[in-house]
């Protein structure tokens, strides 16, 4: 059933999503280990090691890794809803895209990613926005949000609001997070179009974004 599930993602995601992570990244200044956590066909691992900004990267999902992926990378094959044994501090940054709403228990993954992080680490996890005008006309009209109806049935499961971020991330110890948006956004009932497409790229942020970003860093 998970490989099931993990396979209906195609484990790709958009390019924004990819964009919006490396701004943060290269903004931040991010380097030393890397773990793509979710990693599904290593696409972003590649991205990653493409931007020669890390030491080391790994990547771990439920999928066996790419014959073709670079042997400089380290890949973990295991199902992410158990824990990832053996890595406790070992990445200065772990990257999740698209892969909390997979899994079953939200508090456990970030309590993993916690767990891995080296103190001063800093963890990128993206996830649907569900508080975008698409997302919650979804809710009001079909009962759902946009991304959780049965079409994304069983590779999406659990959505997540930026209040829930919030309050898990404080539950585990890390300090609120700080939110970015893909500024990519699929109009109510049209997700093919988009608002920056109509707008020329004026309308922004929360409301016009399918995707967001919570970034914090494990406390030294």
């Amino acid at each position: 059933m998970r490989v099931t599930a993990s396979a209906c993602s195609a484990g790709v995601s958009s390019y924004a999503i990819y964009e919006m992570i490396e701004r943060v990244i290269q903004s931040a200044d991010l380097k030393g280990s890397v773990l793509d956590y979710g990693a599904g066909t290593a696409y972003f691992t590649r991205r990653l090691l493409a931007l020669q900004r890390f030491d080391k990267v790994a990547a771990a999902d439920i999928m066996a890794a790419p014959v073709e992926l670079a042997p400089d990378v380290e890949w973990v094959q295991q199902d992410l809803n158990v824990p990832l044994r053996g890595f406790d501090g070992a990445f200065d940054v772990v990257v999740a895209v698209e892969v909390i709403e997979h899994l079953e228990n939200p508090r456990f993954m970030v309590r993993e990613v916690f767990r891995l992080l080296r103190p001063g680490g800093t963890a990128l996890i993206t996830t649907p926005n569900n508080e975008s005008w698409r997302s919650l006309l979804a809710l009001l009209v079909r009962g759902h949000y946009a991304g959780f109806g049965e079409l994304n049935y069983p590779a999406h499961i659990t959505p997540l609001l930026r209040k829930d971020f919030t309050r898990i991330f404080r539950e585990v110890g890390f300090p609120d997070p700080e939110f970015y948006f893909s500024n990519e956004g699929g109009l109510p009932g049209y997700p093919d179009l988009n608002w920056q497409q109509l707008s020329f790229g004026l309308l922004k942020g929360m409301r016009f974004s399918d995707s967001l970003l919570a970034v914090a860093s494990r406390p030294r």
